[in-house]
């Protein structure tokens, strides 16, 4: 019985299936479909027998940066290249950080259907990238803010308005700091000028950073002592989205009917004042 290959399978399908025109490759006495074994070999830059190798399953495990190239020849997806690397390496790949563009109006308009729940989309940096219109009566005008400003981090050590309406400021802030750690290591970030700031800028974020703590930021409760409606207690979840490793979505829902009422009068202001 033949020995089952899924790598060799999986590259000989997604090879076969690439328009060699679009690679300005003749089209001229080709006698099978797609890119030849030799010709993904040259755009991985990799030898033509070790490709081939692989594709027969006589290769060997190859590396991480073997099945990047590989991926990259074979113009993979995003969801095609974890593939690769389950079926390779029996792992997905290390995540990495896509620049921000924007955030799709479909991202946007799920955020803006929760009337009543805070919600935002911040990188694996904690830099705010999207929110809504509850998320700002509640927490802050984000929109007012430069976008550098944006970032969970600083505000929290630097923002006097969001240190007073935390119940209990420095455990919220510890929690902050291990999730924040946690993200940033997960994504591959290299955090270590924002750090630097931030130590200069907040003796106590110095001091929390230094316990190297690392905290998973899912979900909890959230209780904030807003000037306007006082006491606000929220549940919030962290959600990833589909596609973008670098960004995550918190959504604060209102514990109560009590609590939901209050958010409600704070966009009713907060539309009257605009």
């Amino acid at each position: 019985m033949t020995k089952e290959n899924p790598l060799g399978t999986y590259l000989k399908d997604r090879r076969t299936k690439l328009d060699p025109a679009a690679f300005g490759v003749p089209l001229a006495r080709r006698r099978t479909p797609g890119l030849r074994r030799e010709e993904v070999a040259q755009r991985a830059n990799l030898s033509a027998t070790w490709y081939t190798w692989l594709e027969q399953g006589r290769g060997g495990a190859p590396s991480a940066d073997v099945l990047d190239r590989i991926a990259h020849a074979l113009m993979l997806t995003e969801v095609e290249r974890e593939h690769l690397f389950l079926i390779g390496l029996g792992r997905p790949p290390a995540p990495r950080e896509k620049a921000i563009e924007g955030i799709t109006f479909r991202i946007q308009r799920v955020i803006d259907a929760l009337e009543f729940s805070p919600a935002i989309v911040r990188t694996s940096i904690w830099d705010i990238v999207a929110w809504n219109s509850a998320a700002a009566a509640v927490f802050g005008q984000y929109g007012d803010m430069p976008p550098e400003k944006r970032n969970v981090i600083r505000l929290m050590f630097t923002n006097s308005h969001i240190r007073d309406v935390q119940q209990d400021w420095e455990a919220v802030a510890r929690y902050v700091v291990g999730g924040f750690r946690a993200d940033a290591a997960r994504a591959g970030r290299d955090v270590t000028a924002f750090v630097e700031e931030m130590c200069r800028l907040s003796p106590e974020f110095a001091k929390f950073w230094s316990e190297n703590d690392v905290i998973e930021h899912t979900e909890g409760t959230k209780p904030i002592k807003h000037p306007v409606v006082g006491l606000l207690m929220l549940e919030f979840s962290g959600f990833s989205i589909d596609g973008r490793p670098d960004l995550h979505m918190v959504v604060y829902s209102p514990a109560t009917e009590e609590d939901k009422e209050k958010i409600r009068q704070l966009l009713k202001m907060q539309a009257s004042t605009q």
